[in-house]
């Protein structure tokens, strides 16, 4: 006998969301306190990996040893904490962790090998000499997304930005960043894999296994597995596994490898221009104005996603605007403090608000305490720095993927039958990835990037420019989706800019205030558009 057929509403797709449902606390609605706080500690745990991580490789070359290393994981958790609270309170108002990036680590690099730092023979005058040369760059880079933010001229691109164009950016935010991810977990096999499969199914499996326990098992899948993992990486450290393993392993497996506990004070307050007075050089400025402006354009992508994962509505131009002014401001207190590093919206906190499906303020502003606080009882904070990394990329490997989903969401929005949307999203994502995989092989071969001129900073511009995949891809897409058949109105359906209308001001949806407006009645002297 023939199956009968299938009902018409079993045929329909499924709908479109302005706001992602099934999200457990959205951005406006705090979990319990005893929650909040786990919740915020957990935060910080995962936004840890990046604060070690960029001041481990840039130290060393600096000059500097394990003293002025946790000095400066540190100031960079310290800065990422006030950071943090100026962006939740003042800036977009997302939960959205402003940490440390990647994006700055190549000029940074570039200062540290100038040419007049080569012939300084003390390797602490020179770990000065060069975190002054970053300290000036910074500063100046600031002005950039302060000067753009503020000003509302980053509002007017944001405005040009379709779900079609926006999802190759918030995708490769995420895709992005595979390299920090299972090639980093392979570093230490035997501990970084168990941390995978350990958080797989802690956070997927076990809270369909066992019904009653789900939610916490959902929300603190990472506390849980980091614990256990990190345990039996300590347990296989003092049990002698790694005692005459290459020095290479021991640095990725031992648990007592990181020189963050020995070298860190037991308290002090990390305060500006604590190196020295900042230097400037004009080439460097540029090359690191190059990076702030590539960190702009990611953590506009990052933006996107955190509103996603809060369960908020798309954020609005203008407050995106200003959000890119409050980062500028926190570009400048980095170079202010000395971080050797500049500043964006932290990916795999984004990605821990998926996770968690708790897209809750003041859960985020909790992690900002625990930055403070663990800035400033040095040892205490550098007990959880040491983790080691594997541990950390296996956690990435989950987060980032999230942060990618969040992009390709958007194309729920667009009509995937067109043959103008798959050019367009193929090709964006197709260049995203591989133009800079081209600059990062020839950097990894030759020890420069492709363009090598005479003018160092010009080279540096280029090369950091072109490096990042979501910049290239974010750029490619919104020039394809600006220009092709721009005026067909067929064409603006297909990309799904019709569904943000509402979104382009700030008073045309009456969610955005909810939302987005600021604290203590601000708004009234500081209106949004």
């Amino acid at each position: 006998m023939a199956a009968p057929p299938p009902k018409q509403e079993e045929l329909q797709p499924h709908a479109v969301r302005d706001q992602l449902p099934a999200v457990s606390y959205c951005l406006t609605s705090p979990p319990p306190w005893p929650e909040a706080i786990l919740l915020g500690f957990q935060h910080y745990l995962v936004m840890l990996g990046t604060t070690v991580i960029i001041p481990t490789a840039l130290v060393p070359q600096m000059g500097g040893g394990n003293e002025e290393k946790a000095r400066v994981v540190q100031t960079l958790l310290f800065v990422a904490g006030i950071n943090t609270l100026l962006q939740s309170f003042l800036g977009t108002r997302l939960p959205a962790v402003i940490g440390g990036s990647y994006t700055f680590v190549a000029p940074t690099i570039s200062i540290v090998l100038a040419a007049r730092y080569s012939g300084i023979a003390d390797p602490h005058e020179k770990f000065l000499r060069t975190m002054r040369g970053t300290q000036g760059a910074l500063i100046v880079a600031s002005t950039l997304q302060i000067i753009m933010g503020f000003s509302g001229l980053w509002r007017i691109v944001v405005r040009l930005l379709s779900p079609l164009s926006a999802a190759p950016l918030v995708a490769l935010v995420g895709f992005g960043l595979y390299e920090l991810g299972f090639p980093s977990v392979a570093k230490c096999i035997e501990i970084g894999l168990p941390e995978i499969i350990l958080l797989v199914a802690l956070s997927q499996y076990i809270p369909h296994l066992v019904p009653l326990l789900g939610t916490a098992f959902e929300r603190f899948a990472v506390i849980m597995s980091v614990a256990i993992v990190w345990l039996y990486a300590f347990f296989l450290t003092v049990g002698g596994a790694y005692k005459n393993a290459a020095p290479k392993t021991q640095f990725h497996c031992r648990t007592d490898r990181s020189g963050l506990v020995g070298g860190a004070p037991w308290i002090t307050v990390p305060y500006p221009f604590q190196w020295g007075a900042p230097t400037f050089d004009a080439g460097e400025c540029f090359a690191m104005m190059a990076a702030a402006f590539v960190a702009l354009v990611e953590s506009t992508g990052a933006f996107i996603a955190v509103s996603r994962y809060a369960s908020a509505t798309p954020c609005p131009p203008s407050i995106m605007s200003r959000g890119i002014g409050w980062q500028g401001v926190g570009i400048l207190l980095a170079g202010l403090f000395g971080t050797a590093n500049g500043c964006s919206v932290s990916v795999e906190n984004a990605g821990l608000l998926g996770l968690t499906r708790v897209g809750s303020r003041r859960v985020v502003q909790i992690s900002a305490g625990f930055m403070l606080f663990f800035s400033i009882l040095g040892k205490f904070g550098a007990v959880f720095a040491s983790i080691p990394g594997p541990i950390i990329a296996a956690i990435y490997c989950l987060l980032f993927a999230y942060v990618g989903m969040a992009g390709v969401g958007f194309l729920q929005f667009c009509n995937l039958n067109s043959f103008r949307t798959k050019f367009i999203l193929g090709f964006s994502l197709f260049m995203g990835i591989s133009v800079p995989q081209y600059f990062n092989e020839y950097t990894s071969v030759a020890g420069f990037g492709p363009v090598h001129t005479h003018a160092r900073w010009f080279n540096d511009m280029i090369n950091v420019v072109f490096s990042s995949k979501a910049f290239v891809g974010g750029a490619t897409a919104l020039l394809l989706d600006s220009t092709l058949h721009r005026h067909d109105s067929t064409a603006r359906k297909d990309r799904g800019h019709h569904f943000w209308d509402r979104f382009r001001s700030f008073k045309t949806d009456p969610r955005s205030e909810e939302f987005y407006s600021l604290p203590f009645n601000l708004n009234k002297f500081f209106p949004s558009f």
